[in-house]
Formats: structure tokens, C-alpha cells, sequence
């Protein structure tokens, strides 16, 4: 497909320009030397440079490789071939359309030793809502829940319905992880979605103020 592969020369060209910082790897990194996974969740409209961020922890920090959950949509497709082209694996579901099947997958990945990233506010919203499959499969798999953001200045947010954020040249950028959080099988999931939600939305804070400080 053209469009995934021009945008992921794009997407490396200009993430090549950027100063990255992180913070909280402390939080994720025995997880990385330990073999146990993790499932990642991230906003939506911070998704634009999270495959090269992937691969740019793979390279230089021992991080592992990630499973993605893509929406079955075109759209869904498009970021699925987007997302392959920076090493990571694609599993295809929604909380609409194949959610079972994507959940059985999913909850597969993470058994053999992979992590797995979620998008819990896509693929159409409501922006910073966080819907309830991250939940749901950290409470059947045990694996814990690890809130990640980036942030980028200067930047530009588009006028869609998640504000995109999309990172000008030569800037600063920020990775951020929040603590890992264990969802236990008999907790109350609406509690739990709501401190999940809280915590991604304080990581995502923390990474905007890294690169406005």
C-alpha cells in the first residue's frame, strides 16, 4: 500500500531530527528483562510516531516486540500496514466488529511472551474515553496495564476528532510510562477503567510538560 509507506518515511524522517527523552523507564524495564508482557495503552491522538518510538526503544533500551489491536474499518487496514512497517504485529478487532476473536488473540500474544498495545479511545472515540478492553484483558490474562504517552514541541494538533498531534522537525519529544497498573479478575471494572483512564491521562500531561519545560 503507498499511503502507510510514505507515511512511514515520513514518519522516520522526521523523528530522526528529534531530541527524544523519557521518563519512567525504571517502571517498565524489569518487565522488558524478565520476559513477562505487558499491555500498553495509548491515547488515540498520540498515535502518530508510537511505531517508530516501538522500534527506537527495541533498538536502544531491550525493549520487546508488540502486538497492535487495529479496528477491521479501511482505516483500521491503513494503520495496520503503517504499524507492520516498523516490525510490530497486527491483530484486527474492535470493541464493535471481531471483538472476541481479537480478544482470544490478544490474550494469545501475551502468553508467548509478547506485549500488546491498545488504543482504548479509538477508532472513533469519544477522544480520552477510555472503553473497557484494556481492562478486560489485563483481569483474564494478569498481565499488568502500563499507561504511555509522548509528547512533542513544537507540534501541531490537527482538526480531527482525536487532535492528532504531529511533531515539527528538530523539536523536542518526550516518552512517557506511567506505573504498571494489575487489574484483578473480581475488581469492580468500571473502578478500574477509571483509574486506568486517570493514570493515561496524567502520563500524557507529564509528556506535554517534559517538552514545554
Amino acid at each position: 500500500m503507498l499511503v502507510p509507506a510514505l507515511t512511514a518515511l515520513v514518519v522516520r524522517t522526521l523523528a530522526a531530527t528529534l531530541r527524544v527523552s523519557t521518563r519512567g523507564l525504571h517502571e517498565i524495564a524489569p518487565f522488558w528483562s524478565s520476559g513477562r508482557p505487558v499491555i500498553y495503552v495509548v491515547w488515540h491522538g498520540r498515535l502518530l510516531l508510537m511505531p517508530w518510538i516501538s522500534a527506537w526503544l527495541r533498538r536502544n533500551h531491550g525493549a520487546r516486540g508488540v502486538t497492535v489491536l487495529t479496528s477491521r474499518s479501511r482505516d483500521g487496514e491503513l494503520a495496520g500496514a503503517y504499524v507492520r512497517r516498523f516490525g510490530l504485529e497486527v491483530v484486527r478487532g474492535s470493541s464493535s466488529r471481531g471483538g472476541a476473536v481479537a480478544l482470544r488473540a490478544l490474550a494469545g500474544a501475551l502468553r508467548d511472551g509478547r506485549d500488546v498495545a491498545l488504543v482504548p479511545d479509538g477508532p472513533r472515540g469519544p477522544r480520552y474515553r477510555l472503553q473497557p478492553g484494556a481492562v478486560a484483558l489485563a483481569a483474564l490474562t494478569g498481565a499488568p496495564i502500563v499507561p504511555l504517552a509522548c509528547g512533542a514541541r513544537p507540534a501541531r494538533r490537527l482538526s480531527t476528532w482525536d487532535e492528532m498531534l504531529v511533531p515539527a522537525p528538530f523539536g523536542r519529544c518526550a516518552v512517557v510510562f506511567g506505573a504498571p497498573m494489575t487489574i484483578a479478575r473480581e475488581s469492580d471494572r468500571e473502578i478500574e477503567r477509571k483509574d486506568v483512564e486517570q493514570a493515561l491521562l496524567d502520563v500524557t500531561a507529564a509528556a506535554d510538560r517534559l517538552v514545554s519545560a
